[in-house]
């Protein structure tokens, strides 16, 4: 596995002062750039997740995770997570998250509906998600998230099933701004390549 993180982090680019000064970009890009990369990538990544289903923010979160459920079979399904005015609803369906970014606000937006849809654990009555995304920064996004899921509830065929996030997974983590601290006290986190 450590051979693998150096060459995954070989493939990355970094951007100093984007989008704003003070900031230095991650750029994962060269990963779709690459048939092999994105296949292995996808299969490490997707080996890391806990639950058969994915909770996803875009860009470029989902961007990873459709690939991830190709190449691991135990991924089932993905929940997409939208910016706002992005995500088509119905009456009662769309949840909204107001998040507080390193360089913004942003609100995303999910579907009980997509939820529902997932796999579940009918034994224990939940349906386990893995939170992914890119870059694991400051973990305000990912933190606002998991605790919106984690407040949710669906019906299936009659039946109610509390939603529990498992685990979080992330395709980079940045060591110095600690995110992982602040999102460690609500579930495991775990990344393929630390900076």
């Amino acid at each position: 596995m450590a051979k693998q993180q150096r060459d995954y982090a070989a493939a990355l680019k970094f951007y100093d002062g984007f989008p704003k000064e003070g900031i230095n970009f991650v750029d994962i890009m060269p990963f779709i750039q690459d048939k092999r990369l994105l296949k292995d990538l996808a299969k490490d990544l997707g080996s890391l997740c806990a639950s058969p289903n994915i909770a996803a923010p875009e860009a470029r979160g989902f961007l990873f995770a459709g690939p991830m459920m190709t190449e691991c079979r135990k991924i089932q399904s993905i929940i997409p997570l939208r910016k706002k005015g992005k995500l088509p609803f119905t009456e009662g369906d769309l949840v909204n998250v107001d998040i507080v970014k390193e360089y913004g606000n942003d609100t995303i937006n999910y579907r009980l509906s997509d939820i529902a849809a997932c796999k579940v654990n009918r034994l224990r009555k939940t349906i386990g998600v893995t939170f992914f995304d890119d870059v694991l920064a400051t973990g305000g996004t990912a933190k606002g998230i998991i605790e919106s899921l984690n407040a949710q509830t669906v019906e299936i065929d009659g039946k109610t099933y509390k939603v529990k996030v498992t685990d979080m997974v992330f395709m980079v983590e940045l060591e110095d701004l600690k995110g992982r601290e602040a999102l460690e006290e609500i579930a495991p986190v775990k990344s393929l390549i630390k900076l």
